[in-house]
């Protein structure tokens, strides 16, 4: 069982199963969500409990995701496909919310062609562009 909180403590996840492998995000809605990439693993509904659900406020950032923060202190929990859409459900769990995220892997970056040339992170992995991303999410935006 892997453990989770915001700045302020008020909203806690408890993440069963947690996966070793984490995904990176340049799309513009990401950067300026985060103030950098969206590092996010990926969590399955049946996996994640989620205490102080009271504090917590989404947005509808698209047609097709939400967006979920503490109301509290403002730290961003997740990033949601709630669109009828390949993908749809999962949570998309911030990295640095976890309590311990020693051992994880990233292994995919999507919307490079968006990645600004600063970004520069050590490793192979997948690298999809917007287009790719799309297709895969079987929407068009």
């Amino acid at each position: 069982m892997a453990t989770g909180k915001c700045m302020c403590g008020a909203v806690a996840l408890s993440i069963r199963d947690l996966s070793a492998e984490y995904g990176t995000c340049h799309c513009e809605m990401c950067r300026r969500w985060t103030g950098s990439a969206l590092l996010g693993i990926s969590v399955p509904v049946a996996d994640l409990t989620i205490t102080g659900a009271e504090n917590i406020k989404t947005i509808q950032s698209s047609d097709w995701a939400e967006r979920a923060w503490c109301d509290k202190c403002g730290t961003g929990l997740w990033y949601r496909v709630t669109a009828d859409v390949a993908h749809a459900g999962n949570y998309e769990i911030p990295v640095g919310l976890l309590d311990d995220a020693n051992g994880l892997k990233m292994t995919r970056e999507i919307f490079i062609d968006s990645k600004p040339d600063a970004f520069t992170y050590a490793g192979e992995r997948e690298l999809l562009s917007k287009a790719d991303v799309l297709a895969l999410y079987s929407v068009d935006i």
